[in-house]
């Protein structure tokens, strides 16, 4: 089955409530866009998951089954750059000028360019940070300090 048909068969199998949309970046396997579907007399999730590679980042649209993805697609073409055939994904996010996706792993932070980063790790998170003594937890005003 298709992206679209499997959407539908869920949604008419009673997963009515569209939840989500999103992508993830698998780097070298490409994308993997992500729609999470909610059945209400189940009480059970659905997620449906899709694939397109990196050189041609294109999906087609839940538009049609679910009004509701529009949002959820523009918002996934501008922080990820993937393209929903069917659906004019006019910029959501982003002003018109920013050149880049930012959720793409291969994206470049900028505060990561401007300074060096100290380790592999990111501040708090590295085994030289346990070794920091920590201060005395400060107590709230007008309690006393029974230790002795």
């Amino acid at each position: 089955m298709t992206w679209v048909a499997d959407v539908t068969a869920a949604r008419d199998a009673g997963a009515v409530f569209f939840d989500f949309l999103t992508a993830v970046d698998l780097e070298a396997d490409g994308f993997e866009v992500v729609c999470r579907l909610w059945d209400p007399q189940a009480r059970t999730e659905h997620l449906l998951r899709t694939r397109c590679t990196r050189t041609h980042a294109r999906v087609p649209t839940l538009t049609g089954v679910f009004a509701g993805a529009a949002w959820h697609e523009r918002a996934v073409a501008d922080l990820f750059g993937i393209g929903f055939d069917g659906h004019d994904t006019v910029p959501l996010l982003l002003p018109a000028s920013f050149e880049g996706h930012p959720l793409r792993k291969d994206f470049v932070l900028a505060a990561r360019e401007a300074r060096q980063w100290p380790g592999a790790k990111d501040p708090g998170e590295s085994d030289a940070d346990l070794a920091v003594p920590r201060r005395r937890r400060a107590k709230p005003l007008g309690t006393r300090d029974w230790s002795p």
